[in-house]
């Protein structure tokens, strides 16, 4: 099922007299910058694991076959890697569309490879929301992966464009290296 978080993300944050705001991205916003941004640097997150456990009604499968997409689930001592974005308050417009099923912004410190930090956002669809599919194997995970497809195309490019950024990086994330493993198997 979808959840439609527009409207909630427009009265989380107002951005009241902020010019810029950084956004960190962990999944399709590393290697898929749809948007205008100021400056792009690759950072991390304290204490948040990448899984594949939220349903794409809307981009990477359908209402019926949803397929399987990035988000962030709650891991005291982990960290994450990604790319953040500094950016006007005017680029959420888009981004809110874009990550309306389920996820919403929460504040998180960023923190850059030269050791700066700052406050920003990311987008989070946490296990409350109805698109959550939830925890399961990696086996299972890939399989739901394989066959899934949506307006946005094929579930399993979506997955091979975020492990091949993670690679650019220079960045390995057990999850995705062993959900890629499983996908080999496939074929």
């Amino acid at each position: 099922m979808s959840t439609n978080t527009i409207k909630a993300n427009r009265a989380l944050h107002r951005f009241d007299g902020q010019s810029e705001v950084w956004l960190f991205g962990y999944g399709s916003l590393i290697w898929k910058a749809d948007f205008e941004f100021i400056e792009r640097r690759p950072a991390r997150i304290e204490g948040w694991s990448r899984r594949f456990w939220q349903g794409s009604h809307d981009h990477r499968g359908t209402p019926e076959a949803p397929g399987r997409v990035a988000t962030l689930i709650a891991d005291p001592g982990a960290i994450c890697t990604g790319m953040a974005y500094l950016i006007s308050p005017e680029v959420f417009d888009h981004l809110d569309k874009r990550e309306k099923n389920g996820y919403l912004r929460e504040l998180v410190t960023i923190q850059f490879r030269d050791g700066d930090t700052a406050q920003g956002l990311a987008y989070i669809a946490g296990p409350d929301n109805e698109a959550f599919l939830g925890e399961t194997t990696e086996s299972d995970i890939a399989r739901h992966i394989a066959r899934a497809a949506g307006p946005s195309g094929f579930n399993r490019d979506y997955f091979q464009h975020l492990a091949d950024a993670l690679r650019e990086l220079g960045e390995v994330d057990p999850h995705i290296a062993a959900i890629e493993r499983e996908l080999e198997k496939i074929g």
